[in-house]
């Protein structure tokens, strides 16, 4: 593609020079086989892409987007005459004077044609008011929301634009100014999914490699008239301004500039599909839970691993709740230092999105989302003490479920406290258990003695700011108690005044069970 794409455009240059010094019927014919042969070529190779990276079946409807410049109707023509099902969809923007001659001109190109056309309009300058964006972001808004409406209605297949090379070129530029990483530096694909537009049907650009002068030529040669829109010249819009001054500018250190980019975009394109498939293995390692409203990572896995992974990681998470939000390599930063830092418990990421860490868990969550608290044990909901029996169980929220058991075996329990590791576990003397327990939430000036702290207390608050335990859990956790004295911490340490000895005889085993793990 790359070749064909790099001759095509030579030899529209070379044509026009032909045309321009011909000064006989030779070199006039000479330019003219060139121009037949090089429109053979496009279409060739349209044809191609149409199946083979667009994905098109030919006998299902697609929406085609005609603004009535070249782009557009070299777009429709080519799949006209490639035999696909179109229908024409036009929007108009209300933006210039001419807005409504282009709509009338677009609707009857497409009478002429034969081809069914649907034609909207809409106060672009109002909306992007009304809503706090650009005139640029609200027009490409609302004239999406009309392009997959309309497939929607139709049952169309796909939404086809006339993106062309150029077009490929100046987005590529537009996302390293704003210090995209690799992921905006790929460019643009001939198929993907907006999903904030539709989850479902895909838009397809099948004039990615497509240079805007040939689309004038082709149009030329089958004799469509487009109309230019004089927008396109205002410097008031960045695209505009990197179209008329940037690349000019870099063009003269580099003749063939447009073409260099567009060969990086091809090569990039690859590496991105291949750290695309790495990326969802590491995904799949990473994540532990996610919804429409946060995704939950696994932070204990993600502090151990690379930068470029942990930012990786974070922008996939981005694009899953916000699908079309832009990260810049700026944001990605700022949210590996927070990673790093464990002092740190929230920030403000991108989009609105903001990042919480919560023990072993990195939220990645929209501001009003429902923090899932089944991870950890919490007493119900005006439930502030439950009486434990021994033996027994209780069940609580979340489906966590608390036992209690006598153990015969003081030996075996010895060993088993000694080598375990789960915190939610604990063998204690029962020696020096009181008689009435209860499973409670903490009380204002509740103090503890962990254990290991060789009989110093210390407020039960000052403890779970230490343990770093999450804010939100911590009123309704549940505490083995006896009145005021805190005997186990699940999830953390018994009172050193319970704890269990070599000596002891015996035993009580308490549990709290995750519901996973039952």
């Amino acid at each position: 593609m790359y070749n064909a794409a790099s001759t095509r455009r030579e030899a529209i240059f070379y044509m026009r020079a032909l045309i321009l010094s011909s000064k006989n019927g030779k070199s006039f014919r000479a330019a003219n086989l060139l121009y037949c042969g090089l429109i053979g070529l496009m279409l060739e190779n349209i044809e191609t892409i149409l199946r083979a990276q667009c994905r098109l079946d030919p006998k299902r409807p697609i929406i085609v987007g005609v603004s009535g410049g070249p782009d557009s109707l070299c777009l429709m023509e080519a799949l006209r005459r490639a035999g696909y099902h179109i229908i024409i969809a036009h929007f108009n923007h209300q933006l210039r004077a001419e807005a409504d001659f282009d709509a009338q001109a677009v609707e009857n190109t497409a009478s002429r044609l034969m081809l069914s056309s649907v034609i909207e309009r809409a106060d672009v300058r109002a909306h992007a008011e009304a809503e706090g964006l650009s005139i640029e972001e609200a027009a490409r808004n609302l004239r999406y929301r009309f392009f997959f409406a309309q497939a929607h209605r139709l049952k169309a297949q796909a939404v086809a634009v006339g993106h062309t090379a150029d077009d490929q070129v100046e987005t590529v530029l537009m996302h390293f100014i704003r210090g995209a990483g690799l992921n905006g530096l790929k460019g643009m694909a001939y198929r993907t999914l907006l999903p904030v537009f539709d989850a479902d049907i895909p838009v397809v650009r099948p004039l990615l490699d497509v240079w805007r002068e040939e689309t004038e030529v082709y149009c030329a040669s089958h004799g469509l008239r487009p109309h230019y829109d004089l927008s396109n010249e205002s410097f008031n819009f960045f695209r505009n301004r990197l179209r008329h001054a940037l690349i000019p500018t870099l063009e003269s250190y580099n003749p063939r500039f447009k073409e260099a980019v567009w060969r990086s975009v091809q090569s990039l394109s690859s590496d991105h599909t291949l750290l695309t498939e790495t990326l969802e293995a590491w995904w799949k390692k990473c994540v532990i839970q996610e919804t429409d409203d946060f995704v939950m990572l696994d932070l204990s896995f993600l502090a151990t691993r690379s930068i470029g992974l942990q930012r990786n990681l974070i922008r996939h998470a981005v694009e899953r709740l916000l699908p079309g939000q832009e990260t810049v390599f700026a944001v990605l930063e700022r949210a590996a230092v927070f990673i790093a830092d464990s002092a740190r418990v929230r920030m403000d990421l991108t989009g609105g999105l903001v990042l919480i860490r919560e023990g072993d868990a990195l939220y990645i969550a929209k501001p009003d989302a429902y923090l899932p608290f089944d991870r950890w044990p919490q007493l119900p909901a005006q439930t502030n003490s439950l009486p434990v029996a021994l033996p027994g169980h209780l069940d609580i929220a979340g489906g966590w479920r608390f036992s209690a058991e006598r153990w015969r075996l003081p030996a075996l329990a010895w060993e088993q406290s000694s080598r375990n590791s789960d915190r939610f576990q604990v063998w204690l003397d029962a020696d020096g258990l009181p008689a009435n327990l209860e499973l409670r939430v903490r009380h204002d000036g509740d103090v503890f003695e962990p254990l290991g702290m060789e009989g110093h207390s210390q407020k039960l608050s000052d403890f779970f700011t230490n343990a770093k335990t999450p804010q939100r859990a911590r009123d309704r956790w549940p505490l083995l108690c006896s009145g005021d004295t805190v005997i186990w911490v699940p999830g953390y340490r018994p009172a050193e005044s319970f704890k269990l000895k070599q000596e002891s005889r015996r035993i009580v085993y308490f549990s709290l069970v995750r519901p996973s793990d039952k």
